[in-house]
């Protein structure tokens, strides 16, 4: 009887599908919820790898446009990644896109290398190894999957073009009224005696004088001109001051020392007659043996070449303005750029800078000693200007 009975229940089918479909339930859920986890891991993945790269690219770039040493290149490529992780993992809740922008960072292998010199040319390499965990979907822990690991590599190099020669002559008006103040406080000492009264001092603002400005101007320039050639092999510079008349030139020579000297020793005096000096700064660029000095030096026999002519005032010496015209359009027609800095100039002499510059991005008008120091820096860095190449 009891064997008859056990026949019969195993011969019945009629509760297989209820016994099949509770088995394979968690089975079905689970690979459903790993197709959607995989998914996402692919989107998560591109978009890690997009950051990856663009850390990486970022990080190259900037060693070479601003000069980030290879520890800073690496801490800036992990904080970029890390910045921007909580737009790949989308996450709502702070406390996790903090944790995962930690994880990130902890994560995150940055390797830095570089080759060549400033003036030869150098190579920036940054390689990025990230990887991220992923934490998966509630179906996907059903079968025992609680999280997936994310991984990209990224890099991306940066390169500085070998330093161009140039040549470069500074005219700069040193006539009287560049004893006069600016209108720029002197920080370091911003308060002076103008008088005693019952053998007390009355002080006054201490405000920078026009020649000191142009000297801190002139250094700003000379400064980044030498970050750039610092073995001296690629820029020549030579300078003139004037007054009523032309003073004794500093000659073009190899490096920035000698201009420095230079100018550190100007005073103010005098009326203003910019012409010999700018014959002087034209004839000297246009020489035969400026060429043939770079081509010895450095191998390049067609250096880049420019005047910086500067002035606070207006030429007071007939004939001035005819002989200074004639010599910016032959240095022009010669191929030698020229930049103007009209500092707190009046209308004449802004005029006449404007004639003489390259053309409206060659001139500069400086209202004070910050637009000053502003202007010749900025002239520094586009003559010594190092151009990049990214490779991604």
């Amino acid at each position: 009887m009891a064997k008859s009975h056990l026949r019969r229940l195993l011969k019945d089918r009629s509760g297989n599908f209820g016994i099949m479909t509770a088995v394979l339930l968690p089975v079905l859920l689970g690979a459903a919820g790993v197709a959607l986890d995989l998914s996402n891991a692919m989107q998560t993945k591109s978009a890690l790898q997009g950051l990856a790269d663009a850390a990486a690219l970022a990080a190259a770039s900037s060693m070479a446009d601003k000069g980030l040493t290879p520890e800073q290149a690496e801490e800036l490529a992990k904080s970029l990644l890390a910045a921007q992780i909580g737009e790949v993992v989308k996450s709502k809740d702070a406390a996790e896109a903090a944790n995962q922008a930690e994880y990130i960072k902890d994560n995150t292998a940055v390797v830095v290398s570089q080759t060549g010199s400033p003036s030869s040319g150098q190579t920036f390499n940054v390689a990025i190894n990230s990887s991220l965990n992923l934490p998966l979907s509630g179906l996907s822990a059903a079968i025992g999957v609680g999280t997936m690991n994310v991984a990209v590599s990224g890099s991306a190099q940066s390169s500085t073009e070998a330093q161009n020669a140039l040549s470069m002559y500074l005219v700069l008006d040193r006539s009287g009224s560049m004893g006069e103040d600016t209108a720029t406080v002197n920080t370091a000492q911003p308060k002076k005696c103008s008088s005693y009264s019952n053998g007390k001092c009355q002080e006054t603002t201490n405000y920078v004088i026009k020649i000191d400005a142009l000297k801190i101007a002139v250094n700003s320039l000379l400064t980044t001109i030498k970050q750039a050639d610092a073995d001296s092999k690629y820029a020549r510079l030579g300078a003139v001051s004037y007054n009523n008349e032309m003073q004794s030139p500093e000659k073009l020579r190899w490096g920035t020392k000698k201009v420095e000297d230079y100018v550190s020793k100007l005073s103010a005096d005098g009326t203003t007659n910019s012409g010999e000096a700018m014959e002087t700064a034209y004839s000297s660029l246009s020489a035969a043996t400026e060429a043939s000095a770079h081509k010895k030096k450095n191998g390049q026999s067609d250096p880049s070449k420019y005047i910086i002519f500067m002035t606070d005032g207006e030429n007071n010496v007939a004939g001035a303005d005819t002989k200074t015209k004639a010599a910016c359009a032959n240095a022009k027609a010669a191929g030698i750029e020229i930049y103007t800095v009209a500092f707190m100039a009046p209308t004449a002499g802004q005029k006449l800078l404007k004639t003489c510059a390259t053309d409206t991005s060659h001139y500069y008008d400086a209202d004070n000693a910050v637009d000053l120091i502003a202007a010749f820096k900025s002239i520094g860095e586009k003559a010594s200007q190092v151009g990049t190449r990214l490779t991604n």
